[in-house]
Protein backbone atom coordinates (compact mmCIF):
# COMPACT_ATOMS: atom_id res chain seq x y z
CA UNK A 1 0.00 0.00 0.00
CA UNK A 2 1.37 3.34 -1.16
CA UNK A 3 0.10 6.03 1.36
CA UNK A 4 -0.48 9.49 0.20
CA UNK A 5 0.33 12.52 2.44
CA UNK A 6 0.06 15.21 0.03
CA UNK A 7 -1.84 18.25 1.05
CA UNK A 8 -1.09 17.70 4.45
CA UNK A 9 1.02 19.28 6.57
CA UNK A 10 2.83 17.45 9.81
CA UNK A 11 4.57 18.79 13.00
CA UNK A 12 7.12 16.12 14.39
CA UNK A 13 8.76 16.43 17.55
CA UNK A 14 11.85 15.18 18.01
CA UNK A 15 12.48 14.92 14.52
CA UNK A 16 16.17 15.02 14.45
CA UNK A 17 17.43 11.38 15.11
CA UNK A 18 16.16 8.15 16.56
CA UNK A 19 11.95 7.65 15.62
CA UNK A 20 11.18 11.05 14.85
CA UNK A 21 13.84 11.24 12.24
CA UNK A 22 12.31 8.37 10.62
CA UNK A 23 8.95 9.53 10.53
CA UNK A 24 9.86 12.78 9.15
CA UNK A 25 11.66 11.16 6.48
CA UNK A 26 8.75 9.07 5.58
CA UNK A 27 6.19 11.82 6.20
CA UNK A 28 8.05 13.63 3.28
CA UNK A 29 8.66 11.02 1.01
CA UNK A 30 5.03 10.54 1.22
CA UNK A 31 4.40 14.29 0.18
CA UNK A 32 3.51 15.80 3.57
CA UNK A 33 5.37 19.33 4.17
CA UNK A 34 6.72 18.60 7.41
CA UNK A 35 8.08 21.02 10.69
CA UNK A 36 10.90 19.02 11.87
CA UNK A 37 11.15 20.09 15.64
CA UNK A 38 14.22 19.67 17.67
CA UNK A 39 15.64 20.53 20.74
CA UNK A 40 18.93 21.24 19.70
CA UNK A 41 20.42 19.60 16.62
CA UNK A 42 19.23 21.86 14.07
CA UNK A 43 21.46 19.76 11.45
CA UNK A 44 19.82 16.34 12.47
CA UNK A 45 16.39 17.92 12.01
CA UNK A 46 17.19 19.52 8.52
CA UNK A 47 18.44 16.21 6.95
CA UNK A 48 15.52 14.32 7.75
CA UNK A 49 13.73 16.52 5.73
CA UNK A 50 16.31 16.96 3.12
CA UNK A 51 13.66 14.81 0.56
CA UNK A 52 10.13 16.71 1.87
CA UNK A 53 8.07 18.66 -0.28
CA UNK A 54 9.14 22.41 -0.37
CA UNK A 55 7.88 24.19 2.62
CA UNK A 56 8.92 21.85 4.56
CA UNK A 57 10.92 23.73 7.74
CA UNK A 58 13.31 22.51 10.71
CA UNK A 59 11.94 24.23 14.44
CA UNK A 60 13.94 24.92 17.75
CA UNK A 61 12.30 24.64 20.76
CA UNK A 62 12.62 23.38 24.20
CA UNK A 63 9.84 21.54 25.48
CA UNK A 64 10.70 21.37 29.02
CA UNK A 65 9.66 24.79 28.78
CA UNK A 66 6.08 25.51 28.79
CA UNK A 67 6.01 28.38 27.07
CA UNK A 68 8.32 27.37 24.43
CA UNK A 69 6.40 24.33 23.75
CA UNK A 70 3.08 26.61 22.73
CA UNK A 71 4.95 29.08 20.94
CA UNK A 72 6.10 25.80 18.95
CA UNK A 73 2.71 25.16 17.35
CA UNK A 74 2.22 29.15 16.82
CA UNK A 75 5.60 29.07 14.98
CA UNK A 76 4.47 26.26 12.70
CA UNK A 77 1.20 27.82 11.82
CA UNK A 78 2.96 30.86 11.01
CA UNK A 79 5.06 29.32 8.67
CA UNK A 80 3.07 26.55 6.96
CA UNK A 81 -0.22 28.00 7.31
CA UNK A 82 -2.16 24.98 9.07
CA UNK A 83 -1.23 21.64 10.73
CA UNK A 84 -3.31 18.55 9.71
CA UNK A 85 -0.80 16.07 11.90
CA UNK A 86 1.02 16.45 15.20
CA UNK A 87 3.46 13.56 16.35
CA UNK A 88 4.35 13.86 19.66
CA UNK A 89 7.37 11.71 19.64
CA UNK A 90 9.85 14.19 21.78
CA UNK A 91 11.19 12.38 24.72
CA UNK A 92 14.28 11.77 27.08
CA UNK A 93 14.55 8.87 30.05
CA UNK A 94 16.50 10.32 32.77
CA UNK A 95 17.80 7.68 35.25
CA UNK A 96 16.25 8.26 38.36
CA UNK A 97 17.40 5.65 40.87
CA UNK A 98 15.37 5.71 44.38
CA UNK A 99 18.48 5.70 46.09
CA UNK A 100 19.80 9.15 44.61
CA UNK A 101 19.72 12.32 46.80
CA UNK A 102 16.49 13.71 46.74
CA UNK A 103 17.07 16.67 44.96
CA UNK A 104 18.84 14.79 42.16
CA UNK A 105 15.81 12.32 42.18
CA UNK A 106 13.54 15.14 41.90
CA UNK A 107 15.63 17.03 39.31
CA UNK A 108 15.44 13.93 36.92
CA UNK A 109 11.61 13.23 37.84
CA UNK A 110 10.65 17.04 37.15
CA UNK A 111 12.39 16.66 33.44
CA UNK A 112 10.69 14.03 32.57
CA UNK A 113 7.95 15.08 32.89
CA UNK A 114 7.95 18.43 31.90
CA UNK A 115 9.24 17.17 28.00
CA UNK A 116 7.54 13.87 28.20
CA UNK A 117 4.02 14.57 29.32
CA UNK A 118 3.53 18.35 29.82
CA UNK A 119 5.24 19.20 26.73
CA UNK A 120 3.35 16.50 24.68
CA UNK A 121 0.15 17.55 26.55
CA UNK A 122 0.40 21.82 25.72
CA UNK A 123 0.92 20.41 21.67
CA UNK A 124 -2.28 18.58 22.09
CA UNK A 125 -3.88 21.69 23.31
CA UNK A 126 -3.18 23.45 20.89
CA UNK A 127 -3.67 21.01 18.28
CA UNK A 128 -7.21 20.15 19.59
CA UNK A 129 -7.70 23.89 19.59
CA UNK A 130 -6.40 24.86 15.80
CA UNK A 131 -8.15 21.14 14.61
CA UNK A 132 -11.90 21.93 16.17
CA UNK A 133 -11.97 25.48 14.38
CA UNK A 134 -11.05 23.68 11.41
CA UNK A 135 -12.48 20.65 9.69
CA UNK A 136 -10.21 18.00 12.28
CA UNK A 137 -7.08 16.87 12.35
CA UNK A 138 -4.93 13.79 13.85
CA UNK A 139 -2.42 13.53 16.95
CA UNK A 140 -0.03 10.90 17.33
CA UNK A 141 1.77 10.07 20.25
CA UNK A 142 4.61 8.09 20.47
CA UNK A 143 4.47 6.30 24.31
CA UNK A 144 6.48 3.40 25.04
CA UNK A 145 5.90 -0.30 26.24
CA UNK A 146 6.70 0.72 29.90
CA UNK A 147 3.42 2.77 30.00
CA UNK A 148 1.70 -0.38 30.06
CA UNK A 149 4.24 -3.19 31.86
CA UNK A 150 6.03 -0.37 33.50
CA UNK A 151 9.97 -0.12 33.77
CA UNK A 152 13.40 -0.55 35.61
CA UNK A 153 13.30 0.72 39.01
CA UNK A 154 15.49 3.37 37.89
CA UNK A 155 13.18 4.60 34.94
CA UNK A 156 9.79 5.38 36.41
CA UNK A 157 9.56 8.59 35.94
CA UNK A 158 9.90 7.11 32.09
CA UNK A 159 7.19 4.91 32.14
CA UNK A 160 4.67 7.57 34.58
CA UNK A 161 5.26 10.06 31.19
CA UNK A 162 4.38 7.71 28.76
CA UNK A 163 1.51 6.46 30.65
CA UNK A 164 0.01 9.81 30.89
CA UNK A 165 0.68 10.32 27.26
CA UNK A 166 -1.55 7.12 26.98
CA UNK A 167 -4.40 8.79 29.12
CA UNK A 168 -3.65 12.46 27.25
CA UNK A 169 -4.28 10.48 23.77
CA UNK A 170 -7.71 8.32 25.32
CA UNK A 171 -9.56 11.50 26.73
CA UNK A 172 -9.17 13.18 23.60
CA UNK A 173 -10.45 10.58 21.09
CA UNK A 174 -13.31 9.92 23.29
CA UNK A 175 -14.07 13.95 23.70
CA UNK A 176 -12.99 15.45 21.19
CA UNK A 177 -13.73 12.68 17.78
CA UNK A 178 -16.96 14.86 17.23
CA UNK A 179 -15.19 18.22 16.59
CA UNK A 180 -13.04 15.57 14.23
CA UNK A 181 -10.02 15.20 15.82
CA UNK A 182 -8.28 11.80 15.89
CA UNK A 183 -5.75 10.51 18.71
CA UNK A 184 -3.75 7.33 18.35
CA UNK A 185 -1.17 5.88 20.66
CA UNK A 186 1.80 3.95 19.28
CA UNK A 187 4.07 1.52 21.44
CA UNK A 188 7.17 1.32 20.76
CA UNK A 189 9.19 -1.29 22.61
CA UNK A 190 13.32 -1.09 22.69
CA UNK A 191 14.34 0.50 19.51
CA UNK A 192 17.63 0.84 18.12
CA UNK A 193 18.30 5.09 19.23
CA UNK A 194 20.27 7.37 21.22
CA UNK A 195 17.96 6.55 23.89
CA UNK A 196 18.06 3.18 23.86
CA UNK A 197 21.85 3.19 23.49
CA UNK A 198 22.23 4.70 27.01
CA UNK A 199 20.28 1.97 28.47
CA UNK A 200 22.12 -0.57 26.48
CA UNK A 201 25.48 0.59 27.62
CA UNK A 202 24.22 0.51 31.01
CA UNK A 203 22.63 -2.46 31.29
CA UNK A 204 23.78 -4.73 28.16
CA UNK A 205 22.07 -5.34 24.67
CA UNK A 206 21.52 -8.90 25.97
CA UNK A 207 18.82 -7.40 28.27
CA UNK A 208 17.64 -5.39 25.89
CA UNK A 209 16.95 -8.05 23.43
CA UNK A 210 16.38 -10.94 25.94
CA UNK A 211 12.39 -11.28 25.60
CA UNK A 212 11.95 -9.89 22.32
CA UNK A 213 10.15 -12.94 19.65
CA UNK A 214 11.93 -11.96 16.68
CA UNK A 215 15.84 -12.14 15.95
CA UNK A 216 16.95 -8.43 15.63
CA UNK A 217 16.34 -5.16 17.64
CA UNK A 218 13.15 -3.07 16.65
CA UNK A 219 14.59 0.02 14.30
CA UNK A 220 13.36 3.38 13.87
CA UNK A 221 11.77 2.73 10.10
CA UNK A 222 9.99 -0.34 11.34
CA UNK A 223 7.72 2.62 13.17
CA UNK A 224 7.54 5.35 10.92
CA UNK A 225 5.34 3.17 8.63
CA UNK A 226 2.83 2.30 11.07
CA UNK A 227 2.66 6.08 12.14
CA UNK A 228 2.43 6.98 8.58
CA UNK A 229 -0.74 5.09 7.90
CA UNK A 230 -2.62 7.08 11.15
CA UNK A 231 -1.76 9.71 9.69
CA UNK A 232 -3.03 10.00 6.26
CA UNK A 233 -6.52 9.19 7.71
CA UNK A 234 -6.96 5.54 6.14
CA UNK A 235 -7.28 4.30 9.70
CA UNK A 236 -9.49 6.69 11.43
CA UNK A 237 -11.82 4.64 13.02
CA UNK A 238 -9.12 3.51 15.42
CA UNK A 239 -8.93 7.03 16.99
CA UNK A 240 -8.38 5.87 20.61
CA UNK A 241 -6.31 2.78 20.19
CA UNK A 242 -2.47 2.11 21.45
CA UNK A 243 -0.70 0.21 19.14
CA UNK A 244 2.23 -1.92 20.49
CA UNK A 245 5.51 -2.18 18.04
CA UNK A 246 7.58 -4.01 20.41
CA UNK A 247 8.43 -7.43 18.83
CA UNK A 248 6.16 -9.30 21.17
CA UNK A 249 8.23 -8.27 24.41
CA UNK A 250 5.12 -7.40 25.87
CA UNK A 251 1.23 -8.71 24.62
CA UNK A 252 -1.36 -7.13 25.81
Amino acid sequence: MNVDLAGQCALVTGASRGIGAAIARRFGASGATVVAHYCSDEEGARTAIAGAPAGSIALGADLADAESARGLFARAVERVGAIDVVVNNAGIALSAPIGKSFSRWLEHWNRTIDVNLRGAAILAREAVLHFSAREGGRIIFIASRAAFRGDTEDYIPYAASKSGMVAVSRTIARRFGKKGVKSFVVAPGFTRTRMAQQFIDEYGERLAVSDIALDRMTEPDDIAPLVTLLASGLADHATGCSIDVNAASYVR
